[in-house]
Parts: structure tokens; C-alpha cells; sequence
């Protein structure tokens, strides 16, 4: 690449971190998008991702902030956790409305909007990159250990309920994409330990996390496999977008093995144009192609030695930046229903942009090719 090219891109890089650390709420939070009126919540697997950027670039202290919102979301609702956990264990019928949201008010509140707020996967992403975090940068994770119980509990109770998706859509299946993130999360904290070498969870926890992380992944083979690729939902045909966490970095599956593979072909023959699209049919703006599944495309890529596909990606998403240097959510140069953009223009406005996500997303990219 030459260097001027890659002077720019690491231009990209560090105006994004830049951007990333100004919007952070003062509480720790990052706002999905500070200039989107509906965006201006924080999503926990939106923001773990971006807290694993910033950690992987080494702006710990910013990373750090988030995952202790998070830790403070969650003690502030481990009555309510415990409650429910208490009711699923009686048997007792639990409304999707009673569980946990899937996004925080920035100084860590319930959104008060009458919008789809029922999703697992944030809460296993956090566990993850808060585990990841911690051992990469030698963080005490001791004060954690309160959230980390109670969000562990609430993923063995949990984990396998059907719930909206990571595009907040089809409430009625359980995602493969979802069950990956609830066993990455409760996979890495079962074999994590304190500064002293202790595990972080008892023994009755540790071994029902376990047996959660065995569950999940029999659901995950049996269920989640269609013509030896992953699927959407489980019981499904069909390839997403989200289904590339699940090769990198969660490795749900062996990232270099044939299911992967049969993934990620499936992934770029159907879903990619200039960038990936979140799944055939979308009409979310149009099912444009979405930056930070582009980025994730090129993540594994760039972990399973495809580098030069990898720097194409990176390229490609640098090529949508604003004048400005944002990064949007979708573009629409290949967007796969255009008369669905209006309708979604006049009911919020704009693609959301900047979205904090796709900079985080580019910034994990470009740290993995080594730039």
C-alpha cells in the first residue's frame, strides 16, 4: 500500500478515536450516535465493541469508563435480575416487556420509547470484552464482580430465549448471532481469574455457566447449521451479517474450520457488493451495505491470512467517509430496495452519521492489518 494511502488511513484512525472519546457521556457511555435523535442511547453490544477498539488502541482509561457504566447499569438492577431469575426458576411466565432492555439512557436510565428492547446478546458481549480487556491491560476486575454474577445469572436463565435480534427484528426466534454472544460472554468469565488467581465466579456458578456454554453450543451445532454454514436463527436457511462475530472473534466455531469457511463464503457471495449488506430483504434505508459488517468481513479475513482482502475492506470503508471524516451506518450505493429510503428519511431523518460503531469497527480493522 502506498504510503500516502496508508498515511490516510491512520489519519481515519485517529480522528475516529478522537471522535469516539468526545462523545463519551461523562458517565462512561458511548452514545450510538450523537447526532441521530434515536441513536442517542447506549446499546451495550454496540458499546462493548467500541470499548474493545479503544482498548485495542490503547486508550484504556476510555474503555475502562465503559465497562464500569456497564458494571454500574447492572448493580443497580440486581434486585430486579435476581427477581427474575427467581421467577424462571418457579416456571413462571415471563413478558418480553419485563426483561432487561437492550439499551440505557446515557446516565444509565430505561429508555422511556415505545420501541423494541429485548435482546441478550449486549449482555454476553460485555462479559467478553470486559474479560478480554482486563487480562490485556493487567485491569484489576475485582470490583466487577458483582455485575459479572448477576449478568451471568441472568444468561444461564436466559441465554436460550428467543429475543430480538442484533437489527432488533424477529422477536419470535432464537439467533445464532445472540446464542454466540451469550457463550462467548459466559465462556470467557468461567475461565477468567483475579489478580490473586482465583476464579472470578463460585463453584455452583462457574459450573452452571459451563453447562450453559455446553448448552448453547449443542443448540448452536444441531440447530444452527444449515448446507454446513451458519444461519440466522436457529431451525433457518439463511445468512446474516451478525454471523461473522461468531467466526471472529467469539470463535463459536473453529475460526479456520469448515463451518467457518462454508460462513464466510456464504457471507460474500451473497451479502457482499462494495460493502455487506445486514441480510437479503432488508429495507432498513433501503438494505444498504453497513460498515461495520464490512469491517468485520475484514477482520476475519485479516485473522485467517486473507490480509490483502482485509486492506480492501478497510479501503472500502475509508471511501465513505464525509468530508468531515464521520462514518455512517449503511451507504446506499448498492442499497437493495431504494424506494424504502424515503420512507425511512422522513420518519428519522438522515443514515445515522456519525455512527461511533463503524469508526470503532474501522479502528479494530486497521489495528488488526497493522496499520
Amino acid at each position: 500500500m502506498p504510503t500516502a494511502a496508508r498515511s490516510d488511513l491512520r489519519t481515519l484512525v485517529e480522528s475516529s478515536l478522537t471522535l469516539i472519546e468526545a462523545h463519551q457521556h461523562p458517565s462512561g457511555a458511548y452514545p450510538a450516535s450523537p447526532d441521530y435523535p434515536v441513536y442517542r442511547y447506549s446499546w451495550l453490544r454496540d458499546g462493548a465493541f467500541i470499548a474493545d477498539a479503544m482498548s485495542r488502541a490503547g486508550r484504556v482509561a476510555s474503555a475502562d469508563r465503559f465497562l464500569r457504566w456497564c458494571a454500574t447499569v447492572i448493580d443497580s438492577r440486581a434486585d430486579r435480575i435476581a427477581d427474575l431469575v427467581a421467577r424462571a426458576d418457579r416456571g413462571e411466565e415471563i413478558g418480553a416487556d419485563e426483561m432487561l432492555p437492550t439499551r440505557y439512557t446515557l446516565d444509565g436510565g430505561d429508555g422511556d420509547e415505545p420501541w423494541w428492547n429485548f435482546q441478550l446478546d449486549g449482555y454476553g458481549t460485555w462479559l467478553w470484552v470486559l474479560v478480554t480487556h482486563t487480562a490485556r491491560h493487567g485491569r484489576p476486575i475485582d470490583a466487577y464482580r458483582p455485575a459479572i454474577k448477576s449478568t451471568v445469572d441472568y444468561l444461564v436463565a436466559f441465554g436460550d430465549r428467543p429475543c430480538y435480534d442484533w437489527w432488533e427484528e424477529h422477536a419470535e426466534h432464537r439467533h445464532v448471532a445472540t446464542l454466540g454472544a451469550a457463550l462467548a460472554g459466559l465462556r470467557a468469565v468461567v475461565h477468567a481469574r483475579d489478580a490473586h488467581g482465583e476464579p472470578l465466579l463460585d463453584p455452583a456458578r462457574a459450573a452452571a455457566a459451563a453447562a450453559t456454554v455446553d448448552k448453547l453450543g449443542a443448540l448452536v451445532a444441531t440447530d444452527g447449521i444449515a448446507d454446513g454454514h451458519l444461519t440466522k436463527w436457529l431451525g433457518g436457511t439463511a445468512v446474516d451479517g451478525s454471523l461473522l462475530a461468531c467466526l471472529t472473534p467469539f470463535e463459536v466455531v473453529d475460526p479456520r474450520g469448515p463451518v467457518a469457511e462454508r460462513t464466510y463464503d456464504q457471507v460474500r457471495d451473497k451479502l457482499l457488493r462494495g460493502g455487506v449488506y445486514r441480510y437479503l430483504g432488508d429495507t432498513f434505508y433501503g438494505g444498504g451495505e453497513w460498515l461495520i459488517l464490512t469491517a468485520w468481513l475484514g477482520w476475519h479475513e485479516a485473522r485467517t491470512g486473507r490480509t490483502e482482502a482485509a486492506l480492501g475492506r478497510l479501503d472500502w470503508i475509508a471511501g465513505q467517509a464525509t468530508p468531515e471524516g464521520h462514518l455512517p451506518e449503511q451507504v446506499s450505493g448498492n442499497t437493495q430496495h431504494p424506494g424504502h429510503i424515503t420512507e425511512w428519511t422522513e420518519r428519522w431523518g438522515p443514515v445515522a452519521t456519525p455512527l461511533l460503531w463503524s469508526h470503532a469497527m474501522f479502528v479494530t480493522l486497521a489495528l488488526e492489518v497493522g496499520l
